[in-house]
């Protein structure tokens, strides 16, 4: 039985740290086209582009699960699906 060196562990986390990143990358990417969708829709609608009570709804949910950066990491994503407000 082989053991890894303090090195190959290394490499083979940040491999899987990479491999991570693409998806949570990918899956943002596709948040933001969904997003894009709900925007168009309630605009062409009559409504507001952004409706604020989701978006606290969205951070409380964040907040709960990653703690005071997951507020920040929200608030982030809502920047990049909806753009500044």
């Amino acid at each position: 039985m082989t053991t890894l060196t303090a090195e190959q562990t290394i490499a083979d986390a940040r491999a899987r740290i990479d491999t991570l990143d693409d998806r949570i990358i990918g899956l943002i990417q596709e948040r933001m086209a969904v997003s894009t969708v709900v925007q168009e829709t309630r605009i062409s609608s009559g409504g507001r582009r952004v409706n604020l009570s989701r978006e606290m709804e969205i951070l409380g949910r964040y907040r709960e699960a990653l703690g005071k950066p997951g507020t920040a990491l929200a608030m982030t994503m809502l920047e990049l699906c909806r753009g500044r407000i």
